[in-house]
């Protein structure tokens, strides 16, 4: 009786009665009614579809996957590119929610470093799937502009988000500007290395025939360094630096404890991550080979969609939980969520990308259009100038809104045949025709 009254049970209780009587229980000890069964065919699949239950009931946002199965079977079945675009694109929603929860019950069990890497190679992987499709199909415009669109998001869109949802409860809120400052140098680093490759196509493009070898040189060079610095970031946080980073990481302990627990152990989430990236694989394969039917029919820029729209898809559970965090004051985490995401972006995801796309021969350089280059600078420079002392308030999450929405509107309107304007700004600095 001692057992029973400490919330066990007898071996001959059924297994439904148990799972009944503990109900409560099971939230803490969530293995505890399929352990303790002996025999194994009660047990595995008892335990199967726990876990797949606690799964798919961490994220609210799950509630969308029954759009998976249904943009898999418009796109198989041929429908006409709006549902398919559609129904792919919302489905790509949950889908990353589960990836980034796999990912982080996967890299709890392996120790700080490798968890580390795991959420570097994995934080951003959507992205990463549907640009690499889109490369495969040649869709360089798509690539480019997924991956900028991919950062201001981070920047400008998150971080005002989290700005104004701390300033909701208090008039300013502190972050560690010693590792905002790092990041945004970072992000200066990598914001330079889109200017150079712009810099020199618009001086050579008119003296040089070979400007668009040169440009992947320069461009393939560019992001084995790029990739060289991300690896020593990773370093600087983890191991010679990382009491500069004590209090991220005691605000994710903080975050965790709040949760019920881990749930998926190390098998569980590594055959999580393969089924939902072959699925992520499958619906991006769909939304972009609808996309040029979108961009006729919808009358929407290339340009617009890879920008605003794909970035959304990708990061919308990650914003999520970084307003959140930053609602709790926890500014510290949600500053790491915003701007490490653009930094993963821009020194690991988009060198990655180059140096892809030289193997796979499709032309995949650093030259972004001088109008996205020029864009993409202005809002490292807002950011840089917003977090540089370390105090953050509703107004300034205001500015980075407010910035960001300038932004889509401009790429709304930017059509993707725009070209390179460097010869027109040439010439408005020259005066020449």
């Amino acid at each position: 009786m001692p057992a029973a009254q400490n919330g066990g049970h007898h071996e001959s209780t059924p297994l439904l009665q148990r799972l009944a009587s503990d109900h409560l229980h099971l939230h803490h000890h969530p293995k505890v009614w399929c352990e303790d069964d002996d025999r194994w065919w009660v047990r595995f699949p008892a335990h199967v579809a726990y876990t797949t239950w606690m799964t798919l009931s961490s994220n609210y946002v799950n509630v969308l996957l029954v759009f998976v199965p249904l943009g898999i079977i418009a796109g198989a079945l041929n429908w006409s590119p709006t549902p398919v675009f559609i129904l792919n694109f919302i489905a790509i929603i949950p889908l990353a929610a589960l990836l980034s929860f796999a990912t982080e019950e996967l890299s709890a069990k392996l120790g700080q470093t490798v968890g580390g890497l795991m959420n570097a190679t994995f934080g951003n992987a959507v992205e990463l799937i549907v640009s690499i499709v889109a490369l495969r199909n040649g869709e360089i415009r798509i690539v480019q502009s997924s991956m900028l669109g991919s950062i201001l998001s981070n920047i400008l869109l998150v971080l005002g988000c989290c700005f104004v949802a701390s300033g909701l409860k208090r008039s300013e809120s502190h972050f560690n500007e010693t590792v905002a400052s790092t990041m945004s140098s970072l992000m200066a680093v990598s914001c330079a290395s889109l200017i150079i490759p712009a810099t020199l196509y618009s001086v050579l493009r008119k003296s040089s025939t070979d400007t668009d070898e040169h440009i992947l040189i320069l461009s393939h060079g560019t992001a084995i360094i790029l990739l060289i610095l991300y690896i020593m970031y990773l370093y600087f946080q983890l191991k010679s630096h990382a009491h500069l980073f004590d209090e991220v990481e005691a605000q994710e302990g903080e975050a965790e404890e709040q949760t019920e627990g881990k749930i998926l152990g190390p098998v569980a989430a590594s055959v999580a991550l393969v089924v939902v990236t072959v699925l992520v694989a499958v619906c991006a394969e769909y939304l972009v080979g609808s996309i040029d039917d979108i961009v006729q029919t919808a009358h929407i820029s290339k340009t617009f969609i890879g920008l605003v729209l794909l970035p959304i898809v990708g990061n919308a559970a990650e914003h999520v939980t970084a307003v959140m965090v930053a609602y709790k004051n926890k500014m510290d985490l949600a500053i790491n969520v915003a701007i490490g995401s653009s930094m993963q972006i821009a020194l690991f995801v988009t060198p990655a990308l180059v140096l892809l796309g030289w193997m796979m021969g499709q032309p995949m350089t650093l030259h972004f259009q001088t109008f996205e280059t020029v864009v993409f600078f202005l809002s490292v420079l807002v950011v840089n100038y917003l977090i540089q002392d370390g105090k953050s308030n509703y107004l300034e999450g205001a500015m980075c809104l407010g910035s960001y929405i300038i932004i889509a509107l401009a790429f709304y309107v930017y059509p993707d045949d725009a070209g390179d304007v460097g010869s027109l700004v040439k010439a408005l600095f020259t005066g020449g025709a």
